[in-house]
């Protein structure tokens, strides 16, 4: 045995050649590290009779009744005059946090990182997160999945990873608009998606194809494309689908912020809403009613996702289990199709 004196993380640290929260993680029996790390860093501290100090443990694994909510790395920036979802989502967290007595933090990070979660569970800050998970890449909720961190996603849940979730019926969605569209009487209707490599946004996708074979009509890729959810790029989208698909007579967007720049674009082409190209929306923002023109739309009940969110994470952390919660959604007719 070493006749060296452990006395302090920074000298167990030295030894086993990792960073101090490395050692606190595995003294601490972290989930977060993996088991062959943990099992050496232990080995060594048993080797040298080292004892974490009660009192510094106790402070440190005591809940903090935080939970933070990532801000998403997507476009429009959570807090900019365009992000009007993601502030409506953040309103019915925090209210749903406030009668379970918690506190809300606000943290942005590097998603394609998973160090941050490492950061904020071991330094007791919060006791978990809500994620907007729906504009994450699967490999990054695959890591945080394996890695035990406690969180819950918006957004469609990926199959096969067992994690909270709460999305609402973007199948359901899709369809609601596109019969609405056929039904009134449109025989072009174009999808303008967000990410395409969203589940949320493919379940969007596929409501439109199956709505569209019901009738007998198949999907035209000429009148698909995808944009990133901010208004520019709402215009953007449907400038280049007016050019490539001018005779389409309507159009499903996958948010009221892109509809209303698509809307723009419709209007700068000399065509009128809904008269010549109708268009639906996608959440039912405020700013859908207070448009010039009312949007149409797919109405998700963003306040009660942000309170099912964090009452399921809380139950989640209490008691490790795993809710799935789908919302319904509906069709809120106005002026626009």
């Amino acid at each position: 045995m070493s006749e060296e004196i452990i006395q302090t993380l920074e000298d167990i640290a030295r030894l086993a050649n990792v960073s101090k929260s490395t050692v606190s993680r595995a003294l601490n029996n972290s989930p977060l590290l993996n088991r062959e790390t943990k099992e050496r860093i232990q080995s060594i501290a048993r080797e040298h009779h080292f004892r974490m100090n009660a009192t510094a443990r106790n402070l440190r694994l005591r809940q903090s009744h935080t939970v933070a909510f990532v801000a998403p790395d997507y476009s429009p920036e959570l807090f900019s005059g365009e992000d009007l979802f993601g502030q409506e989502l953040l309103r019915g967290v925090g209210k749903g946090l406030l009668t379970l007595g918690y506190d809300l933090l606000i943290i942005h990070v590097y998603p394609s990182d998973t160090a941050w979660a490492h950061d904020y569970l071991d330094s007791g800050r919060v006791d978990g997160f809500v994620l907007m998970t729906s504009n994450l890449k699967t490999s990054l909720i695959k890591s945080l999945v394996e890695m035990n961190v406690p969180f819950i996603g918006w957004g469609t849940p990926v199959p096969n990873l067992n994690y909270c979730s709460v999305s609402s019926d973007n199948i359901a969605g899709g369809m609601l608009a596109t019969q609405h569209l056929i039904r009134s009487g449109r025989q072009r209707i174009a999808f303008l998606g967000g990410f395409d490599d969203s589940l949320t946004v493919q379940h969007r996708f596929k409501g439109y194809e199956n709505a569209l074979q019901a009738a007998g009509r198949s999907v035209d890729p000429h009148l698909v494309t995808y944009s990133d959810y901010s208004y520019a790029s709402g215009m953007a989208a449907m400038q280049r689908m007016m050019e490539q698909s001018p005779a389409l007579d309507a159009v499903f967007v996958n948010s009221d912020l892109m509809a209303i720049g698509a809307i723009q674009v419709i209007q700068n082409h000399g065509k009128r809403v809904p008269e010549d190209i109708a268009v639906v929306g996608y959440d039912d923002l405020p700013i859908a009613i207070y448009n010039n023109l009312p949007l149409t739309t797919i109405r998700q009940n963003i306040p009660l996702a942000g309170k099912l969110l964090a009452q399921n994470l809380i139950q989640y952390i209490q008691t490790g289990i795993v809710n799935n919660v789908t919302l319904p959604v509906e069709l809120i007719f106005r002026s626009t199709a």
